[in-house]
Parts: structure tokens; sequence; C-alpha cells
């Protein structure tokens, strides 16, 4: 292993924690022991150090693997590559929190465009209307450019350049060999300032509401299922766009129907008479229509029939699934006089065969004729 110990200890994360728990948990020791929250701390400093540098192996899916089967990422002494991708995160991190954007090189800086964050909104719906497909209305936060100072908070529409941190939006000094730096709390972080604030949103930029929309939802979606509506998330800052909405779909359960992927599975009930014999039963599918399953004579308790084609319709594909019908026998919680004379006859009959049988084997074991 490295000298600076194991990484997957060090971040506090199971050897196969996913690459999300393991980002998680370099963020939460990054916050903890960042030399900025711990001035003049110097095991925090070294804990932030380790901290950064297992984040920049564990955190490429490439040089994890290399350091599960070696025991180190590079070199002999296992050293870590500070060119690699853990500066993109690095930067996203400690650029929104302390400041750090500007000296990372980031695009942009910390006055660039700024994409805006994605919505989730969860949606119920039947399965009926996974059926047939649907359009549901839904009511989402929305947030849209204060139309008095076109966004910018200024009451004239116009912004100046800081003259604390001249227009960088934060402000750098010198903390042992870390140059660090803060948000600058004159501008707080943009960079400008609006020299008398907009009286529409108070200086935001922005109006908050909700803002109704129309989704389709198409047929045959499941539980689960993603749908991902451009450009309806929340807004961008400095000209940045907007994000997405992301609709998450959740199909309620059907007190008669039972879904398997693209098939569905229904139970009915048949009588003793029915399966010995053979019968006919009408269901009613999904779609409302009904059905007609034979029952062939000698049924068994939950021998299944198919009927094509009017399951679930395949998703981003043509046709439907298959229906599958499933018999259970249902015994008569009452019998009248005559019926329980009927049932005493069967039994004897069926003993009578039973004898028969024993009999005839007695014969074949005893070689007898």
């Amino acid at each position: 292993m490295s000298g600076a110990g194991d990484y997957y200890e060090i971040l506090c994360v199971p050897r196969d924690a996913t690459q999300e728990q393991i980002k998680v948990a370099y963020r939460q020791a990054a916050l903890k022991y960042h030399p900025d929250r711990n001035p003049g701390d110097k095991e925090s400093e070294e804990k932030f150090k380790k901290a950064s540098e297992a984040y920049s192996v564990l955190g490429d899916p490439d040089k994890r693997a290399q350091y599960d089967r070696y025991g180190k990422v590079g070199g002999a002494g296992g050293g870590v590559d500070w060119d690699s991708a853990v500066f993109d995160d690095f930067g996203d991190l400690l650029g929104n929190l302390f400041g750090f954007g500007d000296l990372f090189g980031r695009a942009g800086g910390r006055g660039g465009p700024h994409r805006g964050s994605d919505l989730r909104y969860d949606v119920e719906v039947s399965l009926e209307e996974v059926l047939l497909g649907c359009e549901k209305e839904m009511e989402i936060p929305h947030e849209e450019p204060c139309p008095k100072c076109s966004g910018t908070g200024a009451k004239d529409g116009k912004r100046s350049t800081c003259g604390a941190c001249g227009g960088r939006g934060s402000i750098f000094y010198q903390q042992g060999f870390f140059t660090v730096s803060r948000g600058c709390p004159q501008c707080s972080g943009e960079g400008t300032i609006a020299r008398e604030k907009c009286g529409e949103c108070g200086g935001k930029g922005n109006e908050y509401g909700t803002k109704k929309i129309k989704v389709k939802i198409p047929h045959g979606v499941e539980s689960g299922s993603r749908l991902k509506v451009p450009g309806q998330g929340e807004p961008g800052r400095k000209g940045g766009p907007r994000g997405d909405l992301y609709i998450f779909i959740g199909v309620r359960d059907h007190p008669f129907f039972l879904r398997d992927g693209e098939n569905l599975l229904c139970r009915v009930d048949i009588s003793l008479p029915e399966a010995v014999m053979g019968g006919e039963v009408e269901i009613e599918t999904l779609d409302g229509k009904l059905e007609k399953v034979s029952v062939p004579p000698n049924t068994q308790h939950g021998q299944r029939f198919r009927i094509a084609g009017k399951g679930m319709p395949r998703l981003h594909h043509r046709g439907r699934g298959d229906l599958f019908v499933e018999v259970r026998l249902r015994t008569p919680s009452k019998i009248s006089r005559e019926e329980k004379k009927l049932w005493q006859e069967l039994l004897r009959l069926e003993a009578e065969k039973n004898d028969k049988r024993e009999s005839f084997f007695r014969k074949i074991f005893k070689g007898g004729d």
C-alpha cells in the first residue's frame, strides 16, 4: 500500500463502495478537515491532504482498478497524479464553498455562466394509463428573471464591478503553504454589485413561483422509469442554460392483474366439477374487453392458460405481451343434501377404484393370477 495508508480506510468507505459513495465521503472529509475551517490545525491539514490523495485515485475508475489490483497507482511509491480529474471535483466543491474556482483555473471562473440545477418530480399512474399512454399535468417550482430589472437585481438594470475583489468574486489570502480564498462579502461572490437594488425582486434578480406543464407518459413504462424534460429545471446563472426536469414514474398495483414486464397474470376460480369435466370461463381484460378461456377436462389447480397479445404494450416496440390466466380450484363452503349424497357416491366410487388398483398391484407382487 501507499505510505499514506489504505485509501478506503482514509475515506471510511468499504472496498465495494460505489463511485457516488466515494464522492460523498470525500466531500464530507474535505469539508471537515479543510484548513480554512481548521486554521493552524496540522492534524486536520494532514487529513485533508490524505483525503484528497485518496479521492484522486478512488474517484477515477481506472486508477481505482489499478489500486485494487496492485495496491498502488503510478510509480513504486504509489504517487498521486495531480493532473487527474480530482481537480475537477475538487474545484467544483471548494470553488462553490471556499472560492477556489479561479485558483484551479475553472472555465468561466466564479463570475462565468453556470447551468441551472435539475429538478425531480414523482408521478404515479395506473396500469390502465400505462396500457394506453396518458398525459399528466403537473405543477413544478418555477423561477424566472425579474422582468423589471431583466434579472440583474439592479434598479437601473446595470451592475458595476465590485471594488473589493476587482470582479473576481473571491478574495485570496495566504494560509500556511496554501493560497486560499473566500467569497467576496461585498458582492457575495458575484463579482459585480448593484448600486441600488431592484424594488421588485429585492436585488435577487429572479421571481419565484410555480408553473403548470403537461407531459406525455408513453405506454408501456414501468415503475422506476425516468423521463427527461429538457430545459424545465432551475434557471442558470450569468447566462447559463436551464437545468432539466426528471420525472420518475411509479405504477400503482392493480387489484386483479399482476404485471411481469410485458406480460400480465390474473387468477380465476373454477369449481371442482368444471375442473374435472372442463368448461369455459369469461374474464375482462385490462382494456375492458371480454375474453373466453376454454378449460379442458382434468384441469389441475394452478394450471395456466395464455391469451396472446392481451398483455402490456412493449415500450419503444410494436405489439403487446401476453395475458396468462391461472385457475384455482374452488371448493364449496356449503352443500345441499342432494349434493352431499352425490359427493358420498363419488367418494365410494373413488374408494372402489383405489381398492381395485391396490388389489391389482398385490397380485403382481405376489405373482398371483
